[in-house]
């Protein structure tokens, strides 16, 4: 039997004329936790409702433990939903509206009772069965809604911007949760959100999205220190991104020449007279009084921003490009308005080819 729980191959998805998602090629294995990560407008949320058959794909197959699941209805494909606005019957109390699949399937009332009594100590609202869903607050909805998506047993959860409407406090409380609660239940779990740092906390794998395209799939250590585009350099994390072209090559050490000067970087495949895209992490670049050895890089000290966990510094080139530069604490030599010159190690940097 394959490790995949779900697989979609060459999936379209048109609009009239505006095709939102491009050959999608994706095999999500069983228990992971997979993240849909990109700007609005992507294509990840139109892709998870394929998925759960929300939407009809215009091409290619969806497929759950290899079966095809495009004809099936949405309450059919062993697959459920948590909505970032929860989607609760206000009506109904949360033992009832976590019991509501189960009194459609018309199950026993010993049964339901066990069942839900068991969803409740799951996701941690025991005692809070009669309470409305106005009388909860947004982390209590999300845990009632999440439980009533669970009482089916699901053998994939899909989550739409799931704690999107919660306060900053609150989300990372239930980002811990909600991966633990998955680590528990070994549910896959795909996970839809354009919040880096959260993708970054949570996710097993993380797809990387991009006007309908996944431009690069990965784990989240991978992705934020090797990313294959520009775009997912970008869109990940701060990155200071410089735009050349190579001037020299040495074993595998490239010589890029830049608007703002000579900078190096470590790369396979690229030839001299190459363009090239060139990042670099603002945690990975030193400052220096004195010339870098293999850098022809300067700039100007602008400001400095206290973060809390970090200092971050802004750097203003010769050619008016500002980069960051992070460090755990203000460093005591380097004043706003004073000249450094700028470099790193080779090996942190990234190539990437100009047409990525």
């Amino acid at each position: 039997m394959s490790d995949f729980i779900v697989s979609l191959i060459d999936v379209e998805k048109s609009f009239g004329k505006n095709k939102v998602v491009k050959k999608m090629n994706v095999e999500i294995k069983q228990g992971e936790f997979l993240t849909l990560l990109g700007p609005s407008g992507c294509g990840k949320t139109t892709t998870l409702r394929m998925i759960a058959g929300f939407e009809e794909a215009s091409s290619g197959t969806i497929m759950v433990q290899g079966v095809s699941i495009e004809d099936k209805e949405p309450f059919e494909r062993d697959v459920n939903t948590v909505f970032q606005n929860y989607a609760l019957f206000p009506h109904m109390n949360v033992f009832d509206n976590v019991a509501y699949a189960l009194k459609i399937k018309k199950k026993s009332k010993d049964e339901i009772a066990k069942r839900v009594n068991e969803m409740l100590e799951l996701v941690q609202l025991q005692g809070y069965e009669r309470r409305k869903p106005d009388e909860l607050s947004g982390g209590q909805k999300q845990r009632v809604a999440i439980a009533r998506a669970l009482i089916n047993n699901p053998k994939v959860l899909l989550l739409d911007e799931p704690l999107g409407a919660l306060d900053l406090k609150l989300r990372k409380q239930m980002q811990v949760e909600l991966k633990r609660l998955q680590k528990k239940l070994e549910i896959t779990f795909v996970y839809v959100t354009h919040d880096q740092e959260e993708a970054l906390t949570m996710s097993d794998r993380i797809a990387i999205m991009n006007e309908g395209v996944i431009e690069q799939l990965a784990c989240p250590r991978e992705i934020y220190e090797r990313p294959l585009t520009k775009f997912v350099a970008g869109f990940i994390g701060e990155s200071n991104i410089f735009d050349g072209k190579v001037v020299n090559v040495q074993d595998q050490l490239l010589v890029v020449e830049t608007t703002a000067g000579i900078i190096r970087v470590n790369g396979d495949g690229f030839e001299i007279g190459e363009k090239i895209h060139v990042s670099i992490r603002p945690e990975f670049i030193e400052l220096s009084a004195d010339p870098i050895e293999g850098f022809n890089l300067k700039g100007r000290i602008q400001d400095f921003i206290y973060m809390g966990t970090v200092v971050k510094t802004s750097i203003e080139l010769k050619d008016k490009k500002e980069i960051k530069y992070s460090r755990f604490e203000k460093e005591d030599y380097i004043r706003e308005g004073d000249s450094v010159n700028i470099g790193w190690n080779p090996e942190r940097a990234v190539a990437i080819k100009a047409n990525k």
